[in-house]
């Protein structure tokens, strides 16, 4: 198995692409922390991992939240020791909206959760990482930082965000023997995707149609093609990879390319 005796921290792994990312790694060998605010899903989460044999932690925290993320990383130390992977995928996707029409508390919410909790949660794991001299962060930004789909100003900022701190952190960090790189997914079914199908439309012609319209390989993507790209990322197979970006998104954004 690729993540024996890892232990990994996902971010927003109740659900979604966190949810995908938690399990895979789990078949892996890796021990999980469940961080997310969303409690039943993430405790439902954590329970599958258990049945896998693996140890699991569900802590509740907003990662937007100095003090919570803290302590967070404080019950994961106690419960495990160490911190190998750290995967900042937690974010919040607000429906497309012109510049105009956002408000600065709806700018200031979304860049505290998809790019100050991903500041907040590598900066709290560094110090145990470079201990143990190794370590991974992955962090999940978005083909919306490099190709948006449509206005969506300050959630494309917050994701674009995340490629730079990624890159800065990587060359800081390489030193110790910690990787970071990000992964950009493109559109993926979750339950965050759903909010934007149109009231009354079939769920699955939808996602049809969205996929042949976003990716040159004519579906969307699952949170299990994202987990395969983070699993990369957080073994040894990757050890010599920092710095870097993954696309995930069925060959997006070469469809606005071509067009």
């Amino acid at each position: 198995m690729l993540l024996s005796n890892r232990v990994a921290i996902v971010t927003g792994g109740a659900r979604g692409i966190g949810r995908g990312i938690a399990l895979r790694f789990a078949e892996e060998g890796s021990s999980l922390a469940i961080v997310d605010v969303l409690v039943k899903e993430a405790r439902q989460t954590a329970n599958e991992i258990s049945k896998k044999g693996r140890e699991e932690v569900f802590i509740e925290c907003d990662v937007s939240n100095s003090g919570q993320v803290k302590d967070m990383v404080s019950q994961v130390i106690t419960k495990f020791g160490k911190v190998d992977i750290l995967v900042n995928n937690a974010g919040i996707g607000p429906l497309p909206k012109s510049i105009t029409d956002i408000s600065e508390e709806d700018w200031d919410r979304v860049l505290a959760v998809n790019l100050k909790g991903v500041f907040l949660c590598s900066k709290a794991v560094v110090p145990h990482m470079k201990e143990k001299s190794y370590g991974k962060i992955i962090n999940i930004s978005s083909m919306g930082a490099i190709a948006p789909p449509g206005p969506n100003s300050h959630y494309s900022a917050a994701k674009a965000g995340i490629l730079g701190l990624t890159r800065d952190l990587a060359l800081e960090l390489a030193p110790f023997n910690i990787c970071v790189n990000a992964i950009l997914p493109g559109a993926i079914r979750t339950d965050m995707f759903e909010q934007i199908i149109p009231p009354g439309a079939n769920k699955e012609d939808f996602f049809m149609e969205m996929g042949k319209m976003f990716a040159p390989m004519q579906r969307m993507g699952t949170p299990e093609d994202i987990a395969g790209a983070a699993l990369f990322l957080a073994s040894d197979l990757s050890g010599y990879v920092t710095g870097d970006r993954l696309l995930v998104g069925g060959g997006s954004p070469l469809m606005r390319m071509i067009k």
